[in-house]
């Protein structure tokens, strides 16, 4: 008896233990820069925006400048990068979203980037099941477009803004250290 009690609590921890192990692995940040930052690691976040009756999520993870150099440094100019941390940031949509004049069908996508000093390049990817930009081919890219870098306040975390701008349109911007970049978008009813 005793021993069927001792491996009842014994499981009753490690149930307790996986599911709080679990609980905080699927925690999601949706304003990054408003949690007390004591995490040296990147906070798995997501931006959610509505237009036109769609919901737009770009899921991403929101690494922290910690007096790092950014630009140039930890994030090198000319090379793709994730524009988060870890695994590719996706954005999904559910209606067809327009960008660049191109047509993206419902679906999730990757979302790369290739930082330059004076002009970027904002890149959606078919393939958005990737770590880091190891797996990244350009082959698979719906969208390309050039944006230029803007001066913005100081974000110690990497974070994505979606907003609306008329009924059908909206704008996904995305800002870290001191820079902001933004892309407008339309959604096809």
């Amino acid at each position: 008896m005793k021993y069927l009690l001792r491996l009842s609590v014994i499981l009753l921890f490690l149930v307790t233990g996986s599911l709080e192990a679990s609980a905080q692995a699927t925690e999601v940040c949706y304003n990054p820069n408003l949690v007390k930052d004591t995490s040296k690691k990147s906070i798995n976040a997501m931006a959610v925006g509505v237009v036109s009756g769609d919901s737009i999520r770009i899921a991403y993870h929101s690494p922290a400048v910690r007096k790092r150099v950014i630009w140039g440094g930890l994030v090198p100019y000319d090379e793709v990068w994730v524009t988060g941390a870890h695994d590719a940031t996706t954005i999904e949509i559910g209606k067809t979203m327009i960008i660049a004049g191109k047509e993206l069908a419902p679906g999730k996508y990757a979302l790369f980037t290739i930082p330059g000093k004076k002009e970027w390049m904002v890149i959606i990817n078919r393939h958005w099941q990737q770590h880091l930009a190891s797996e990244y081919d350009q082959k698979d890219d719906a969208v390309r477009l050039k944006v230029r870098p803007k001066k913005n306040g100081h974000t110690e975390r990497l974070q994505y803004f979606i907003t609306g701008t008329t009924r059908n349109a909206g704008k996904i911007a995305m800002a870290w250290e001191q820079i902001i970049i933004e892309f407008p978008f339309s959604i096809n009813n």
